[in-house]
């Protein structure tokens, strides 16, 4: 129970309870964040698990913390990332049962990450009431943060992007995804705390009591009116356009099976599906190929760049098509994004995907199965400042793959851009929820941004998204077809397009040590 007045002591765990079921209690609550992320949509269950985990530590060592939020991570990831298991699998040629392994491996690592924050937390100032109510959600926002950049970074299943859609997306102009994740969590708290005090006065009898104690109705009082906040913020338009700044876009989605992909053979098939997918489509002011459609290096696809580039030109369309870059002098190869026609310049991919692109710890795992041999896995990490990509009208900011899905990077490269382009191939997910997740981390990017984003990939899902985070556009999976819409070119900046996510993590730090602060004078 919250209260005012009682004097700090810790909690031991009631022995009529085994702490298997808060073990056990708190695995299922990892795996049921899942189901409040794309595709399920269901928010609110990320914010009761997560409130839950908060309760499921009271009382505990800081060790056993540790555990208890490791087998939450277990949960949460094992179920949330297990197309981990497709990629390399079905496209990494490995068996069954060291596919198993290795999803098990990394899905542990994830969770251990996952899992150090909250022993720090329990360790330092989770017994008192700031600790609980704030330093929870604190905590919580700093440890997706310190997944987006240690070790390169896996930035997925953050608590924020289950409400792209919800009254919390306001905030995300203002604070971006790790904004929507404290104010997520600090509820999920609140709903446990309210529970339990409501729950402990029922069974004392007490209903001619105050309801509440007066921190939590302070509490439940900051809760309510961040989400009143953000819904008042969704009406704030943060960027400006007319329509004078419309375009009409056109995305190639050609399907192309990733055992094909590569095969030789099979080249003059991908690219007579490129033109054929194109050709009623040159009227558009922008036309999208995904991530590495052209089958051949760049210097090798010389003259069939030189037939688009013309194409293009002639009817003054910006064709931008993923492609591998060959850099001859450095013998360095680079996974690019060009633009051809009415745009120009070539953009290289900065953040990698570990085994996917590059092998950590090459010269000792390079040739030892085929999942540390796939044909891509050569690339180099471009330079980290790059312009975007040019026309004499406009300028697009690009990011390939899961480059997107770094929130602080959208931001930093966004530049004077006023449109969001992303490609990507997501057929290594398969027919997984994989590129469900993925679509809609692109579209809290043009929400943060307050940018229209052109998405376009291989198998779907392909889309346009408003700047305001709403699908306007989306493809079918796993068919060849090309995908058309609109976009506008928007002007201005919203506060985390300036400041990325540098605001929220301060804010953070500062209620941590604010907690710690409570817990030594209690």
């Amino acid at each position: 129970m919250l209260s005012d007045t009682h004097t700090h002591h810790r909690l031991t765990p009631n022995p009529q309870h085994p702490q298997w079921r808060g073990d056990l209690l708190a695995f299922i609550c990892g795996a049921v964040v899942v189901f409040s992320l794309a595709p399920f949509n269901l928010w609110l269950f990320g914010i009761l698990a997560c409130g839950l985990l908060a309760q499921c530590l009271k009382g505990l060592s800081a060790k056993r913390a540790w555990l208890r939020s490791f087998l939450f991570g277990m949960g949460m990831y094992g179920s949330g990332i297990s197309w981990v298991y497709i990629s390399i699998h079905d496209f990494g040629y490995t068996s069954p049962l060291l596919a198993v392994i290795m999803t098990t491996a990394f899905v542990t690592f994830i969770a251990s990450l996952f899992s150090i924050p909250f022993y720090f937390y329990q360790r330092f100032f989770a017994h008192n009431r700031t600790g609980f109510l704030l330093g929870f959600p604190a905590i919580w926002v700093l440890g997706e943060w310190i997944r987006s950049w240690l070790l390169t970074g896996f930035p997925w299943l953050y608590l924020g992007y289950a409400h792209i859609d919800t009254w919390l997306a306001g905030w995300a102009p203002v604070l971006g995804v790790y904004g929507l994740s404290f104010i997520a969590a600090f509820s999920g708290v609140v709903i446990i705390a309210l529970l339990q005090e409501l729950g402990q006065r029922v069974r004392r009898n007490k209903s001619n009591a105050p309801t509440l104690t007066r921190a939590l109705w302070y509490a439940l009082s900051a809760a309510t009116l961040l989400w009143c906040s953000g819904l008042a913020l969704h009406q704030v338009e943060w960027t400006q356009h007319s329509e004078e700044d419309r375009l009409s876009v056109s995305i190639v989605q050609p399907n192309i099976p990733l055992q094909l992909k590569w095969n030789p053979l099979y080249r003059p098939t991908i690219m007579s599906q490129l033109r054929d997918l194109s050709e009623d489509h040159w009227h558009s002011d922008i036309l999208v190929w995904p991530e590495a459609s052209i089958p051949l290096m760049y210097h090798d696809a010389s003259d069939f760049i030189e037939e688009m580039e013309q194409r293009a030109a002639e009817h003054n369309t910006a064709l931008i098509s993923g492609i591998l870059y060959d850099d001859l002098e450095q013998e360095k190869y680079y996974n690019a994004i060009m633009g051809m026609g009415a745009a120009d310049n070539i953009y290289f991919k900065q953040r990698l995907v570990p085994f996917g692109e590059y092998v950590p710890l090459e010269k000792y795992l390079r040739g030892l199965i085929a999942f540390f041999d796939l044909p891509n896995s050569i690339i180099h990490a471009g330079p980290s400042q790059q312009e975007g990509l040019r026309t004499q009208r406009y300028t697009i900011a690009p990011y390939i793959c899961y480059e997107v899905v770094y929130p602080d990077l959208v931001a930093k490269n966004l530049g004077d851009a006023q449109l969001l382009v992303t490609i990507s191939n997501d057929a290594w997910f398969g027919e997984s929820i994989g590129p469900l997740q993925h679509f809609q981390m692109a579209q809290m990017r043009a929400l943060e941004n307050s940018r229209f984003l052109i998405r376009g990939t291989n198998t779907g899902l392909s889309g346009i998204v408003s700047h305001k985070g709403e699908v306007l556009f989306t493809s079918e999976q796993f068919e060849a077809q090309t995908l058309s819409g609109y976009v506008y070119l928007t002007h201005g900046f919203t506060p985390f397009s300036r400041t990325g996510s540098v605001p929220i993590i301060v804010i953070c730090l500062l209620i941590i040590a604010l907690s710690r602060r409570r817990s030594s004078l209690e």
